[in-house]
């Protein structure tokens, strides 16, 4: 049986998800980045690919928003 996974963000470089990229792999997080590659060799098209999307695996989402979510809101605050 295929499990759906489920959109938890969009982003439009890679740039922009590198380090929540590793905080996911840290906690066995089982996602998917849809479109990954191709706005990677072509990035200023990613918007007409629909961006990169981030998938995550149903039984990790919860998790998975968590870490999304405070990596939004403190991610620049070590630099203080």
């Amino acid at each position: 049986m295929q499990e759906r996974y489920i959109q938890l963000a969009v982003f439009t470089y890679e740039s922009e998800y590198s380090i929540l990229k590793n905080l996911l792999d840290q906690d066995n997080i089982r996602y998917i980045f849809k479109n990954e590659t191709i706005s990677t060799v072509l990035p200023f098209h990613s918007h007409a690919f629909g961006g990169i999307r981030l998938l995550i695996h149903p039984d990790d989402y919860k998790e998975a928003l968590e870490i999304y979510n405070d990596f939004n809101s403190s991610s620049f605050d070590v630099i203080r």
